[in-house]
């Protein structure tokens, strides 16, 4: 989710991970304040029908590689990463026992995954931490490891709200075997089957540079990107990761995660 989600987007994540039978994990490790933002999510999910939601308070990579957060997820059948600084997710979790449980209960296809701003952009393997210089150029934006849970696609947040099309070619450009996800405020993919659907009242921008003819990127100054490809897509619409190609007809999206 691309941050500020409505309650259709949240609803949907309550939907898939069970409804009235879901058992929501809250870990809002982005935060600064994650007492504030816990309890704003455990009050919005139990509004929305979910059976039972309690947080994770995981603030420490002790707490992170702490049996007693195991247990909890292993019990949960949707996580739920609240906004706030990517970099505190990646820095508590990435490594952690937490982390790799998180993997194998995704991959697993036993929990749905759902997060928004900051915990959207920590699902990436490329993550942009930051950067809000005008123009396309390598110090327009900044990049670090995310936790790859969405391998090959570099996500950004409050994507039309913030004006983030520059950073994200500028990303694009330095790595463009990634294919560039911009999702705005309120909106949301959900993935499976090789592929996302867009959910909610904005868009998602794509930023694909794997036919661009021409991609040079010195160390100062503008950026050369020709040939790369822009697709802007509102609900309903799907795309497919690997073909890196919108998809028409009727979607089938998979319980998985969504971002």
């Amino acid at each position: 989710m691309g941050g500020a989600a409505g309650d259709a987007l949240l609803g949907r994540f309550v939907e898939l991970a069970g409804a009235a039978a879901a058992r929501v994990v809250v870990i809002a490790t982005a935060s600064g304040s994650p007492e504030t933002a816990e309890k704003a999510y455990l009050e919005r999910f139990h509004a929305l029908g979910a059976g039972e939601v309690r947080a994770l308070r995981l603030t420490s990579r002790a707490a992170a590689n702490a049996p007693e957060a195991a247990a909890v997820l292993r019990k949960a059948t949707g996580i739920f990463f609240t906004g706030g600084d990517q970099e505190r997710i990646t820095g508590v979790l990435g490594g952690t026992a937490t982390d790799v449980l998180l993997h194998e209960l995704v991959d697993s296809g036993r929990v749905v995954l759902g997060g928004t701003s900051a915990g959207a952009a920590m699902m990436s393997g490329t993550m942009i931490t930051g950067g809000d210089r005008t123009g396309v150029a390598a110090d327009s934006v900044r990049i670090g490891p995310g936790l790859e849970f969405l391998p090959c696609v570099l996500i950004d947040q409050h994507f039309a709200e913030r004006g983030r099309l520059n950073r994200l070619l500028s990303a694009v450009a330095q790595y463009p075997h990634e294919l560039g996800v911009g999702i705005d405020e309120d909106t949301a993919i959900l993935t499976g089957n090789d592929g996302f659907e867009v959910l909610g009242s904005g868009a998602v921008t794509v930023v694909d540079a794997g036919a661009a003819a021409d991609i040079r990127v010195p160390p100062a100054g503008p950026i050369a990107l020709a040939g790369a490809r822009i697709h802007v897509l509102p609900a309903g619409c799907t795309f497919h990761l690997t073909g890196r190609r919108p998809v028409t007809g009727p979607p089938e999206p998979e319980r998985e995660r969504a971002a």
